[in-house]
């Protein structure tokens, strides 16, 4: 293991459960960010740091949705400027409520989003597994729309959804930036969506088609940063084996080696809370001390290790 930057640098991975409520208007949910956010200003308030990344694919949808929409209308964004702008949106609806929180304790503590580039494997093998990024339509309109629009469809249950390559992060490329504003005392609002997928280009990057998932982004970030820990935030206390069954049980620590074996067993789904466990495995196998998974309600007492998932190596 090794030494962190800062004995109490959090990066904090926001889930979408985490952001947003099921039924919650398009409205409705940046309204209750401030009541749902409100355990973060208290770890600010307690003297940790903190690094804030979120996942997006629900306002990502939204985003792609609006602009199928409009396509006859006004030209579609690239996909890497449409991870752009949900970054922003997203960000500054975080950025204020977290302003506002700390504020009320009486902390000068500044927030700031950071639109976040994640630096991609360009030999990765065009036939790689695809990811599906887009609203689910009618399998006949989605192939109508992915004939005019070029894009690959990923069809299941009678839906099908626009599909793009899943890109392995190897690097953020803002990270020396963002412990920088670290350093300074701000708390950085950063990595959404998994980042803008680039690869190196002789006058330095440009941005390829695909999606890097958030939490493997946020591992990458955390190693990058020598993050203390690493805080996955999701709809669920702690990561269970039997989850919805009558013989579910929450796991309150696991080794590196207990928790790959559960996911080689498929206890772990890799759709829900697999994903998390395995971008944990990554942080800590690089040497960070532990990582996390909890509700945002319970963060506190996970972090005093009074609750949540604890994953070490």
């Amino acid at each position: 293991m090794r030494a962190p930057a800062h004995s109490r640098l959090l990066v904090i991975a926001l889930g979408t459960r985490a952001l947003r409520r099921a039924g919650d208007t398009a409205a409705g949910w940046v309204a209750g960010l401030e009541s749902r956010l409100a355990p973060l200003a208290e770890l600010v308030a307690a003297g940790f740091r903190l690094v804030v990344t979120h996942g997006a694919r629900v306002e990502l949808a939204e985003a792609l949705h609006r602009s199928d929409l409009a396509r006859s209308l006004v030209p579609p964004l690239p996909l890497d400027r449409t991870v752009a702008a949900t970054q922003a949106i997203l960000g500054y609806a975080i950025q204020q409520a977290l302003t506002n929180l700390c504020r009320a304790r009486g902390l000068d503590t500044p927030v700031a989003s950071l639109v976040t580039r994640t630096l991609v494997d360009a030999t990765a093998p065009a036939a790689g597994p695809l990811v599906a990024v887009g609203p689910p339509y009618p399998v006949a309109r989605a192939r109508r729309l992915a004939r005019a629009a070029r894009f690959l469809v990923a069809e299941e249950n009678g839906l099908g959804r626009r599909a793009v390559p899943a890109l392995q992060p190897l690097a953020i490329v803002e990270a020396p930036t963002i412990a920088a504003l670290v350093l300074a005392g701000v708390v950085p609002i950063v990595a959404g969506a998994g980042g803008i997928p680039v690869v190196a280009a002789a006058n330095g990057h440009r941005s390829v088609e695909g999606f890097v998932d958030p939490d493997l982004a946020s591992a990458v970030l955390a190693t990058e940063l020598r993050a203390d820990r690493l805080v996955f935030l999701s709809g669920v206390e702690q990561a269970m084996v039997g989850f919805g069954t009558p013989r579910a049980i929450g796991i309150a620590e696991l080794a590196a080696s207990d928790a790959r074996a559960l996911l080689d067993a498929g206890e772990l789904p890799a759709a829900s809370i697999g994903a998390k466990v395995t971008a944990a495995l990554r942080f800590v196998e690089a040497g960070g001390r532990e990582a996390i998974i909890t509700t945002t309600a319970a963060v506190r007492a996970a972090v005093d290790g009074r609750a949540g998932t604890r994953i070490r190596a």
